[in-house]
């Protein structure tokens, strides 16, 4: 150990705290044996001077004769007058009468004297010692008091409590130092060595260096000490060991994030591919005719969504539309959507698909009767409105363990007399508005959802479109819109919007948008937003 760590040790907290707290107690212990050692030693000092003042004044009374008379008595007493020992005095007879009094007048009043043995008092500063002779000392019926000079006894107490207090404080140092020897090789030193261990082991570990060589290693102590060391060996040993384990787990956890990084890039390029594709399944441009205005909004809720809308032409001049939301959400919902679409395109106007007839007399409910109903049906539309039907059936056999199934509203157009055929499975009604503002009609349901059962029945409805309306299909993404505090855009303030006049297909659209947006915020949108809306002009 160098010098400089020898002088540390010397003059560290602990040391001076131990080396501080054994002298005070030494100091204190020797204090409590000095007290009554003084106190002792001031009673013999007392003792002594009472014992030589009584003979004084046992020796003065035997050369007085026993019939001596008042005054000759206090003559003799005042001789005892020294002026260095006995600096005065008091004569009484037993009655307590005065006879004489010489020198500094005692304080020990002849009221307070105990007739059958001495009384003394000690004045308050020490000087000055009274002591009253009983009829004992002085053979004869009187009463003596003696006032003596003290400082001789207290000057010898001085001296007695400066020997006792060097000695006292030479015993305090040599236990003191005597303790703090071995103490300081038994407990401080390995105590301060422990601390820097315990310092370079968080430096250490905090800094990821290798474990060095400590103190406390080759310490071998079978004390409470010991087991302090051997509890920071252990401690030290089980934190290196659960920092290897944690970075083993970072590193095998650092993998697995690049590997599912790595899936997440792979997974979001497939998506991407997955977008662009049902994006492609949209129409690029709505089909527009002469006298008519065609506008579509479409936002998912996620890369690949459920909704989608179509319009397309058909034989004989009608025009085919849709607007659709495939239940769930995510890539099997963009799945089925794009099969629903491309079974609608397909069946209205294909003969078979996958050894299925499509022109089955149970597409749509009998022919017969729906003629009775609506004679006034063309029978291109009803044709093509087999597709209803035959979606349903093809869905419900072929994928019906999987539940998964579509609203759908499919209307045929034509664009001559404005004349609508539609089926409605199980969608929000369509609006019809007027040029001015407000609903016209609800193209409310004619039949449940598209894929449920193969043998459901869709029924066939029709309505007539006037210059001047607009027919506005949505899905429910629109009125299930939430804003922050979950509050949905609802049908109520759909109403609102299309009160009000629109000039155009694309001005209505706009601004449904705008107050989804404005009601929607900073809000999550949770489901798919698609709208269409077909204007007839003239």
């Amino acid at each position: 150990m160098s010098p400089k760590d020898r002088f540390s040790f010397a003059i560290s907290r602990l040391t001076r705290r131990i080396v501080f707290w054994v002298f005070i107690s030494v100091i204190l212990i020797e204090t409590l044996i000095f007290i009554p050692s003084y106190k002792q030693r001031e009673k013999e000092l007392l003792e002594q001077m009472k014992d030589i003042s009584a003979a004084r004044v046992v020796f003065a009374m035997r050369i007085v004769a026993p019939d001596a008379s008042h005054d000759e008595l206090f003559a003799h007493i005042k001789q005892l007058h020294d002026g260095e020992v006995v600096v005065g005095g008091a004569l009484y007879t037993s009655e307590g009468k005065k006879i004489g009094s010489f020198g500094e007048m005692p304080e020990l009043s002849i009221s307070s004297v105990n007739p059958a043995s001495m009384t003394f008092l000690l004045n308050q500063d020490g000087s000055r010692y009274d002591i009253a002779c009983s009829p004992v000392e002085l053979q004869r019926d009187y009463r003596l008091i003696l006032r003596h000079d003290a400082s001789s006894v207290q000057q010898e107490l001085l001296s007695y409590f400066l020997r006792i207090a060097g000695l006292v404080l030479i015993i305090s140092l040599v236990v003191t130092v005597g303790t703090w020897l071995p103490l300081r090789w038994i407990v401080v030193n390995p105590v301060l060595n422990l601390r820097n261990d315990l310092i370079r082991a968080g430096e250490v570990l905090s800094q990821d260096q290798q474990t060095p060589e400590f103190y406390s290693a080759n310490i071998q102590r079978d004390d409470e000490l010991g087991e302090v060391i051997g509890a920071f060996r252990r401690m030290y040993r089980q934190i290196s060991d659960a920092i290897n384990k944690r970075k083993k787990a970072e590193e095998a956890l650092q993998q697995s994030f690049q590997q599912v990084e790595a899936y997440s890039r792979v997974l979001n390029d497939e998506l991407e591919k997955g977008r662009q594709m049902q994006i492609n399944f949209l129409p690029d441009q709505l089909l527009q005719l002469p006298g008519w205005e065609t506008a579509a909004f479409f936002k998912p809720a996620r890369q690949v969504a459920g909704d989608f809308y179509d319009l397309f032409q058909l034989p004989e001049d009608s025009v085919g539309f849709v607007v659709a939301d495939v239940c769930d959400k995510g890539v099997g919902a963009a799945l089925f959507m794009a099969l629903f679409r491309s079974l609608i395109r397909i069946f209205s106007g294909q003969t078979s698909l996958n050894g299925l007839p499509l022109t089955s007399s149970d597409a749509i409910l009998d022919e017969s009767e729906q003629l009775k109903e609506n004679p006034t049906i063309d029978p291109n539309h009803f044709k093509a409105l087999k597709a209803v039907q035959l979606t349903n059936k093809y869905i419900a056999l072929n994928h019906g363990e999987l539940a998964m199934f579509a609203t759908l509203f499919f209307g045929i157009l034509d664009p001559d007399t404005g004349k609508l055929s539609y089926i409605n499975g199980g969608h929000e009604p369509l609006y019809i508005v007027n040029s001015g503002g407000g609903v016209k009609a609800q193209l409310t349901t004619s039949g449940p959802a598209v894929g449920i059962e193969p043998a459901l029945s869709f029924k066939i409805q029709q309505t007539q479109m006037e210059p001047g309306d607009i027919l506005l299909g949505y899905t429910d993404g629109v009125t299930e819109a939430s804003a922050a505090d979950g509050s949905f855009f609802a049908v109520e303030q759909l109403m609102s919007i299309l009160d009000a006049p629109s000039s155009s297909a694309s001005e209505m659209l706009d601004r449904i948008a705008d107050s989804l947006q404005e009601h929607i915020g900073e809000a999550e949108q949770f489901d798919d937003i698609t709208l269409l809306a077909i204007r007839r002009i003239s």
